[in-house]
């Protein structure tokens, strides 16, 4: 079927490139104090290049110390969820897949709201507590799904995946209440935590975040040809010279990874992994080469946007991210979800 114009302008990397920096540059510039693009790009050339700067010292510390490492964070999560939301779709062979619909989200943040109800800190770990809890209770909770699945169905279809995701999703949601309900001050802090925002992030939650986002998106870029390979399914890819476990083992801890560390310090952004993908394949098509890194970019772009809709369409008051994006994502599984379950009847 030939291509829309839409489609064959967005299938390039060119296109996605400028778009994200249009992205990143309005959601530096709209906020409570609006910042026209000469002073946003004169301060940066200031910082990186100490070139002479006519900006206000306020301004420019709102830009430096406040937007930018917002904007950026929003960036690199957005796109760490689309990343982990094709890697779980094309290792499970169903566009209905993603952290969130299979439970592995809400097993990342229960680790982490386990963190803040005990107030632990692991002194071996240091500051990278959180992330890493939340890193370990996404992978045991995939672990649970797939298992439960493979004792329900041998096959482990995607739809009885989806199912065992949504009790997994149900359960992990008592136990947060639970946890939200016996804990004293920090209640309003870990409600609007679970959301997902983020607001108040600064540049330690993005100096703790990138090791583990370049760790998870190199482990699914190098495994580009696997993740094609599973495609045509797990018999094929082991004909061609994939070696079944070992890869799968490698991209579903890539992508618990980024899943996890992402939950970690944003809370629970929901339906990022599942519209995306869904998306960026309708424009280029399922050749992963091309749906990784197109997904990395509309992915970031797309959470850097829904989080200047979050903060200016209830202004001066804030809407947390994951409100807007559930707004977005859930009609659209809905709708994937119908499709899937016609195709079988």
């Amino acid at each position: 079927m030939p291509k829309s114009f839409i489609q064959t302008f967005l299938n390039n990397y060119m296109t996605a490139s400028i778009i994200a920096i249009v992205a990143l540059l309005l959601g530096i510039s709209i906020g409570s104090q609006s910042i026209p693009f000469s002073s946003i790009w004169d301060t940066l050339s200031h910082h990186l290049f100490h070139t002479p700067m006519d900006v206000p010292a306020t301004i420019s510390q709102i830009i430096i110390a406040i937007r930018v490492p917002r904007v950026v964070l929003a960036f690199l999560i957005g796109a760490s969820l689309a990343l982990a939301g094709v890697a779980f779709q094309g290792l499970l062979k169903n566009v209905l897949a993603d952290p969130y619909t299979i439970g592995v989200s809400s097993g990342a943040a229960v680790g982490a709201v386990l963190v803040f109800f005990f107030q632990l800190h692991l002194s071996f770990l240091g500051r990278f507590t959180l992330p890493i809890v939340s890193i370990m209770c996404a992978l045991v909770t995939l672990l649970f799904v797939l298992l439960f699945a493979r004792l329900a169905e041998r096959n482990m279809g995607i739809e009885t995946i989806v199912l065992i995701g949504i009790i997994m999703n149900a359960f992990f949601g008592s136990v947060i209440s639970l946890m939200v309900a016996l804990s004293g001050e920090e209640l309003r802090q870990v409600i609007s935590w679970l959301m997902g925002s983020v607001a108040m992030r600064g540049w330690s939650y993005v100096s703790l975040f990138v090791p583990f986002f370049i760790i998870g998106s190199l482990g699914l870029f190098t495994h580009i040809r696997e993740l094609n390979a599973f495609s045509f399914g797990e018999r094929t890819a082991a004909n061609i010279g994939v070696h079944v476990l070992r890869k799968k083992l490698w991209i579903l801890l890539s992508a618990s990874l980024l899943t996890g560390a992402a939950v970690a310090v944003s809370g629970t952004i929901g339906f990022v992994g599942l519209v995306i993908p869904h998306m960026t394949r309708l424009i280029c098509g399922a050749n992963h080469r091309k749906l990784l890194p197109l997904s990395f970019l509309y992915g970031g772009t797309f959470l850097v946007l829904a989080d200047v809709v979050a903060r200016t369409i209830v202004a001066p008051r804030e809407l947390p991210i994951g409100v807007i994006t559930s707004f977005i994502g859930a009609p659209l599984f809905a709708i994937l979800l119908f499709k899937s379950l016609r195709r079988k009847t």
